[in-house]
C-alpha cells in the first residue's frame, strides 16, 4: 500500500533523474503499453526515442473534461490512428492503440450510446491493437453496461482487451472486472488488466491475466515499489507504463524503471520482460504487432507530411540537439 515513506520515494526517484544513472540499461529496447502521447509534446517523442522506447501502445480515455457530442469521439479517434501515430513515426516509434468507451464518459448513456455504434468503423484499422481502456471508475451500473458490450465487441473482433481498474475500491473493482470478463467467455489470456498494486496484484495474476502496472507520481505505483514486486512475484505476464497523460508524468517511467530494476539487482532477462516483451506477448494477439519491425532502423525522413502537415514549423530543421545549451 502507498505510506508517505513510498511517496518520498516516488518523488526522488521520478522527480529527480539524477537519482540515478539511466544509462545502465543503454542499448536496451523498451515498449510502454499505455501511454497518452496526445497529452504529450513533440520533444516527449524525442526524449522517449533516445531513450530506448521503439514501441508505444495509446490507449483512448478522456481528454480532461467530458466531450459533449459524438463528432468529438470520432474526431479523437482519427487521430489515434492518423496524426498520433505518424508523429511517433517520424522518431522512430512504432504508435499502436486501443479503442474504447473510457468508463467516466460511459455514464453519458445518451452519447455512450451513439458511440458504441461508430466503435466498429475504428477497431479493425491498422494498429489497433485491443479495445480498451475499459471498466470502471465510479462502478456504476451504466459503466458495467457499457464495460459488458464492449467485451463482447473485443470477442467479435478478436483482439485482447485493456482494462481500465478504478482509483477508489481499487481491489474489489479489479475483481469485478476480471469476473465480467470471465463471465463472457474471455481468455484471462487476452486480457490485460492495468493500474495494479500491491493490493490487487496477486489475485490477477493467480487468475491468469496479465497484470500491468502504471509508473506514475505520487499517485499510481512508484519504481521502487515495481522493484519489489518483481522481486516478489518475479517478471511473469507483468508489464510496466508511463500513462503519461496531461496529468503530472513522466513519458520515460519505463525506461527509468528499467535502470532502477538494473540497480538494484535483476537480472536482464527479467528486465526485458517486464519493460519490453510481454507487452508485446499481450498484445500481437491482435494480429498487429511484428517485433521483426523494432529490430530494423526506421528511414526516417522529418520533413514528409501527413494529410499537409509536418512535425516541422516555419522552415525547422529535423530533430534539434537536446545535448546543446544553445537553441538557435
Amino acid at each position: 500500500m502507498c505510506c508517505s515513506n513510498s511517496i518520498e520515494r516516488d518523488k526522488a526517484m521520478m522527480g529527480a533523474p539524477e537519482a540515478f544513472d539511466i544509462s545502465v540499461v543503454s542499448g536496451m529496447k523498451f515498449f510502454d503499453p499505455h501511454v497518452h502521447m496526445t497529452s504529450r509534446t513533440t520533444d516527449d517523442y524525442q526524449a522517449m526515442a533516445d531513450a530506448g522506447v521503439v514501441a508505444l501502445i495509446e490507449p483512448a480515455f478522456w481528454l480532461g473534461q467530458p466531450r459533449t457530442g459524438l463528432d468529438s469521439f470520432r474526431d479523437y479517434y482519427s487521430s489515434l490512428i492518423g496524426w498520433e501515430r505518424f508523429r511517433s513515426s517520424q522518431f522512430g516509434i512504432k504508435h499502436y492503440c486501443t479503442i474504447g468507451l473510457n468508463s467516466r464518459e460511459a455514464n453519458n448513456e445518451s452519447l455512450a450510446e451513439q458511440v458504441m455504434e461508430i466503435l466498429p468503423l475504428f477497431i479493425y484499422k491498422e494498429g489497433v491493437v485491443g479495445i480498451g481502456e475499459i471498466g470502471f471508475d465510479d462502478q456504476t451500473a451504466a459503466e458495467e453496461k457499457y464495460y459488458r458490450a464492449q467485451l463482447e465487441l473485443a470477442k467479435e473482433a478478436g483482439l485482447p482487451v485493456q482494462i481500465h481498474t478504478p482509483h477508489r475500491d481499487k481491489k474489489k473493482g479489479t475483481q469485478r472486472s476480471m469476473d465480467i470478463a470471465i463471465e463472457h467467455g474471455l481468455d484471462p489470456y487476452s486480457v490485460i488488466v492495468d493500474h495494479n498494486n500491491e493490493e490487487t496484484v496477486k489475485e490477477v495474476l493467480d487468475r491468469g491475466f496479465f497484470a500491468a502496472f502504471t509508473i506514475y507520481p505520487f499517485t499510481k505505483m512508484g519504481n521502487e515499489r515495481m522493484v519489489e514486486i518483481v522481486k516478489q512475484y518475479g517478471p511473469e505476464r507483468i508489464m510496466v507504463n508511463s500513462a503519461a497523460d496531461w496529468g503530472i508524468s513522466d513519458p520515460l517511467a519505463v525506461p527509468k524503471t528499467a535502470a532502477l530494476m538494473k540497480i538494484h539487482g535483476l537480472s536482464n532477462e527479467a528486465i526485458e520482460l517486464v519493460t519490453y516483451r510481454n507487452a508485446i506477448t499481450a498484445f500481437a494477439q491482435s494480429g498487429q504487432i511484428d517485433e521483426a519491425d523494432f529490430n530494423t532502423p526506421q528511414n526516417i525522413d522529418q520533413s514528409v507530411k501527413f494529410e499537409g502537415n509536418t512535425i516541422l514549423r516555419g522552415g525547422q530543421q529535423p530533430r534539434a540537439d537536446k545535448s546543446s545549451m544553445i537553441i538557435s
